[in-house]
């Protein structure tokens, strides 16, 4: 993720200050930047970066070195500083950790070496800690524009004993120049940034107490009332944090945190290219995945608590192997928890339709287009969800409700796609009905010849398959279109694999456009049944099984288009009449 992490401190004597920040460094460090044999060269590559992405070169200086840098360094003079305003001392290399799948560095300092970098921190840091601030002072907020950058910013309070009402006030800022991506980064920014500062504020709580327990300051202040508090002070109550938290590692566990902030946080959202409008299919997955993310939010976070633990192993100049950030790809299923648990038994349609037969296929085909539930009785449970991932690539995928593998019968409203083991029961009105076809993978009786381009022979052998319907799809029967354009790709053995899928998309695709016409002729505009038959003539959809088909597609689309053809009819325009 392109942006900068840092902590900021507001300091009673010289304000707001950035104390630590870790930068993403893209390209690789120059020749000789390492060892510090030509900054001439490592100064020209920051000049010709420049901007947010980039990060300032790190050298293995002397302290000599680093005080003749000191001049020309974008930071505040040393004269500047007091203990609360310093973290790394002077002439200290700063923290580098390495991604070596990406070749990205992670870098920290106290402050950022570009004199761009560092205004743009600055005037972050400063904002956070003055103007930028959620009510009672503590907690997030966003801020920010497009010249300086966006910046989630999280303020909060470290117990001190010495300090000003025995609390200093801190904040941890984010800063990216992608507003989008920053304002969908929050929710997980604010968790993981909230578990940083809850590990600081407890560390400092308990130094707080045994210091209120050997010495308590209330009491001694109370009776210097009259002594005004910044003279009693002395120069003692700028105290450095890891003074605070009595942590002397904690600047290297902050690089650590940070890093895995940026690379986690950078590895949660990729961008897609969508080129043209997004297909039903896609919108419904969406909107089943923006489901799912609600579901989740109240459900307890332990696994990503320990995923975060995952340690980033901080070092000097050198640096370490930085470890891989979390990996939670969103797999979305149409029970929101299936998935294959082993190598598919069917690899295709056509390769299905080889192993069922011609005119067995083609009537369970029917009914999986006609929305019929399909029941399929199997011990083999990963036969069952093998056979349904290939039948739902015939429907829209909000058509698609699946029951893998149950132990009892469930109703056609509940599942379309119904796995049981050969034991259950089902209700003979079922077993009878023309809206119910059933797949038994009985025991093979005998041994014959596999059908031609079988890929898995040896486990199929062991099953026979048989289908049964109580209305059994007739071989003259001419059938919904679709599934006649199907057939035709399936049995042309010219088209390959691959070549066929695609043309199951550009079918559905077809038939979905239908399906959104005659939804917004029938369901907005509410025509009457005479101009509904004309459309279904002229759309080549008027027999009876494409009616049926297109009133079960109906089914699968998704909210936002409804929503949206619904929005367009209660508009202002909407309601002029039709010429």
């Amino acid at each position: 993720m392109n942006a900068i992490v840092a902590l900021c401190h507001f300091c009673e004597l010289h304000g707001p200050r950035t104390l630590f920040c870790t930068e993403v460094l893209h390209a690789p460090l120059p020749q000789g930047a390492g060892n510090g044999d030509s900054p001439g060269r490592a100064e020209q590559a920051e000049e010709e970066e420049g901007g947010i992405q980039m990060s300032s070169r790190i050298r293995a200086h002397s302290p000599a070195e680093g005080a003749s840098a000191e001049s020309s360094s974008p930071g505040p003079k040393k004269s500047d500083m007091c203990e609360g305003c310093r973290s790394l001392a002077a002439g200290h290399p700063g923290y580098i950790s390495h991604d070596q799948e990406t070749s990205i560095k992670y870098v920290s300092h106290q402050h950022p070496n570009h004199p761009q970098l560092f205004s743009v921190v600055r005037q972050a840091c400063v904002r956070s800690l003055s103007c930028e601030v959620c009510p009672g002072r503590e907690g997030p907020i966003f801020f920010g524009d497009e010249q300086h950058g966006f910046v989630f910013s999280h303020t909060f309070f470290i117990k001190d004993s010495l300090a000003r009402g025995f609390q200093r006030w801190y904040s941890i800022i984010a800063i990216m120049m992608d507003r989008i991506y920053l304002i969908n980064s929050w929710p997980f920014l604010l968790g993981k940034i909230r578990g940083i500062i809850d590990e600081l504020q407890d560390k400092a709580l308990k130094v707080f107490e045994a210091e209120q327990f050997g010495c308590p300051q209330r009491a001694q202040r109370m009776n210097t009332a009259f002594t005004p508090f910044l003279h009693q002070r002395n120069g003692n109550a700028a105290r450095s944090l890891t003074s605070l938290t009595n942590d002397d590692s904690l600047w290297a566990c902050l690089h650590t945190s940070f890093a895995w902030l940026l690379k986690a946080c950078g590895s949660r959202l990729t961008e897609k290219l969508l080129e043209g409008a997004p297909t039903e299919d896609t919108l419904v997955q969406m909107e089943q995945l923006a489901d799912l993310e609600e579901e989740s939010e109240g459900w307890d976070n332990s696994e990503a608590e320990e995923e975060e633990k995952a340690p980033v192993l901080p070092e000097g100049a050198g640096g370490r192997e930085l470890t891989e950030g979390p990996a939670d790809p969103s797999s979305l299923s149409d029970c929101g928890n299936w998935q294959p648990r082993k190598p598919s038994v069917f690899k295709s349609l056509r390769h299905m339709r080889q192993v069922l037969g011609a005119p067995s296929f083609r009537t369970l085909a029917w009914h999986v287009l006609m929305g019929n539930q399909v029941i399929w009785k199997s011990r083999d449970a990963d036969l069952v969800h093998s056979a349904f991932e290939v039948l739902r690539t015939m429907l829209p995928v909000g058509c698609v409700r699946v029951i893998p593998y149950s132990s009892q019968y469930e109703e056609a409203y509940r599942c379309n796609f119904l796995g049981l083991s050969p034991h259950v029961h089902i209700p003979s009105h079922v077993l009878s009905s023309e809206f119910a076809v059933v797949v038994e993978a009985r025991p093979a009786t005998r041994s014959g010849p596999q059908p031609v381009g079988c890929e898995d022979a040896q486990s199929l052998s062991k099953h026979e398959f048989v289908v049964t319907s109580g209305s059994p799809v007739a071989a003259d029967r001419v059938g919904p279109t679709i599934l006649n354009k199907m057939e035709a790709a399936l049995t042309n053995q010219n088209l390959s694999v691959d070549v066929v899928d695609q043309c199951l998309v550009c079918l559905k695709e077809e038939w979905m456009n239908k399906v959104k016409v005659l939804f917004k002729f029938t369901k907005v505009d509410s025509r009457p049944k005479e101009d509904t038959q004309k459309l279904l003539s002229i759309l080549g959809a008027s027999e009876e099984d494409n009616v049926k088909l297109l009133k079960f597609w109906m089914t699968g689309l998704s909210k936002t288009y409804k929503s949206h053809l619904m929005s367009t009819v209660r508009s202002p325009t909407a309601s002029e009449p039709r010429t």
